[in-house]
Formats: structure tokens, sequence, C-alpha cells
């Protein structure tokens, strides 16, 4: 398997991160979109979120419960945008199931 965020969660890129644990990891994105935008992505490869199901869901899961650490980590303290992209159409340009979270800058509805 060629996927990029496999090997940035197996150490073999480099990434800027700011957290990790055994089944999560969380780094800086390499072309942010605000003044904090972190990716966070489960170890085990899953797709996207079409491959979500019962036996992988608690790593999804895990990720929302610890997204709010993250953010008061990084200091975030006035909020915050979670982005998912699930496919081509919806901008998912690595196909590995990952979450954006991004703040320090308002954010329009729908995209912005």
């Amino acid at each position: 398997m060629d996927c990029l965020f496999c090997a940035i969660a197996n150490g073999e890129i480099p990434s800027t991160k700011v957290y990790e644990d055994d089944q999560i990891l969380a780094f800086r994105d390499i072309d942010p979109q605000a003044p904090e935008h972190i990716l966070i992505i489960p170890k085990q490869h899953i797709k996207w979120a079409y491959d979500i199901t019962p036996e992988n869901a608690g790593v999804v899961a895990h990720i929302f419960a610890t997204i709010p650490r993250i953010a008061k980590d990084l200091g975030i303290e006035d909020g915050f945008r979670i982005v998912n992209n699930c496919g081509d159409i919806a901008g998912q340009s690595v196909k590995h199931l990952h979450f954006h979270l991004m703040a320090g800058r308002p954010f329009g509805w729908p995209a912005g």
C-alpha cells in the first residue's frame, strides 16, 4: 500500500506532531488554511468515511474525544472547525481517513 498518511504514522515521513497515542496521530498541515490547522488520523488505514464500520468506529470516537484536549493544548479557546472530506468530489486528496482541526480565524459557510 502506498499511503502518505500511513508513512507519516509509521514515522517514515517526518511531521510536526502535536499529539500521538497508540491509536491516532495529530500533526500540522503543510498547507494550512487557518492559523491553526491540524490533521488528525487513525494509525490504522481506513480509506475514507465510507469505510467506517462498527468494528473500527471506536478509533473515530477516540479522535473526537481527543480533539478537545488537542485544542486546549494548542491554546484554542474561542472555537474551532472540524472537517472531513470523503471522496474526490468533496476534496479528499489523501485516501486515508483524516479530520482537519482548524482555528484562529472566522469561517464562512459552507466554504471558506
